[in-house]
């Protein structure tokens, strides 16, 4: 019971991660580039403390390194920056095809073989995600898509890098500490564009403290007794809880094309995932970080 409840509150926090930028910007005065700050600064702090908490006397309490933490940087950015334009259901599919679909090219191209019906599974995620994107009225916007898929790009590397990478939250809370001052940087180069109020401030610190920090450590904590093809599969529901919250909260619409291309997209991925095999633990996807590390 446990587990499923850890579970469930990592894939919730993931799937927060859109939904809290998709309103943080649509809702209310903040810009792109200072949600993506505030949540990186909010994330870095709490990560930092849970981590200087867990470290003994004489123990680093971060990890990591720049590679990954430009990677993160990139991936926050271009998220924020997509969900200008996107909606929440429609950018958290594309980023976890994004996501899911780098990892698996990164995977071909370092010599790694699918069997028969993972080929065909692959073709089907491939397939849905052109599918969203061909022209016509319910397609998403072009440029918030090809930010989006760059994000997930981002986060893949991201996730790549993190395997094998020793205490997970201390990595990721050293990485979110480096990746800050980049957000800053970029925050500093729009000064003259810069709004913000309150409201804005609020929900970056939620997605930064809430959906990113602290959704993080929980997922880490289900990892430990999650199966890898039960912890990539999971992650199919983001996506899913994104839409769902999209209605719900922000009366966003869900288009058929959404639907067919959301089928393919993670049937897809799920008939890639569940035909692996039994992998090692350690290739266990870290998340998106609405997923990052996205949810995916």
């Amino acid at each position: 019971m446990k587990l499923v409840v850890l579970t469930a509150l990592a894939m919730l926090a993931f799937a927060g991660n859109s939904l809290l930028c998709r309103l943080a910007l649509l809702h209310t005065g903040i810009d792109a580039a200072t949600f993506t700050s505030v949540r990186l600064l909010s994330g870095a702090l709490v990560l930092w403390l849970i981590a200087a908490q867990r470290s003994g006397p004489g123990t680093k309490s971060l990890a990591g390194g720049w590679i990954s933490a430009v990677a993160l940087f990139v991936y926050a950015e271009a998220f924020s920056f997509a969900y200008l334009s996107l909606p929440a259901g429609t950018g958290a599919l594309l980023l976890f095809a994004a996501v899911q679909i780098s990892m698996i090219g990164w995977g071909l191209y370092r010599g790694e073989r699918l069997a028969r019906w993972q080929i065909a599974g692959f073709a089907l995620a491939v397939g849905g995600l052109v599918f969203l994107l061909l022209p016509g009225l319910s397609a998403p916007p072009l440029q918030g898509a090809l930010l989006m898929a760059a994000s997930g790009a981002a986060w893949a590397v991201y996730s790549l890098r993190a395997r094998g990478a020793g205490d997970p939250t201390r990595a990721t809370a050293g990485n979110f500490v480096r990746a800050a001052p980049l957000a800053l940087a970029v925050s500093a180069a729009m000064l003259p564009s810069m709004k913000w109020d309150l409201a804005g401030i609020g929900f970056g610190l939620a997605s930064g403290i809430l959906s990113s920090g602290i959704g993080y450590v929980i997922w880490y904590a289900a990892l430990r007794e999650l199966k890898v093809t039960s912890a990539a599969t999971v992650q199919l529901s983001v996506p899913v809880i994104a839409a769902f919250g999209g209605v719900l909260v922000l009366d966003e619409s869900v288009s058929l094309r959404l639907v067919i291309a959301s089928i393919a997209v993670l049937g897809g991925v799920a008939v890639v995932l569940l035909a692996r095999g039994r992998p090692s633990r350690q290739d266990a996807l870290t998340p998106p970080a609405g997923t990052p590390p996205p949810s995916r």
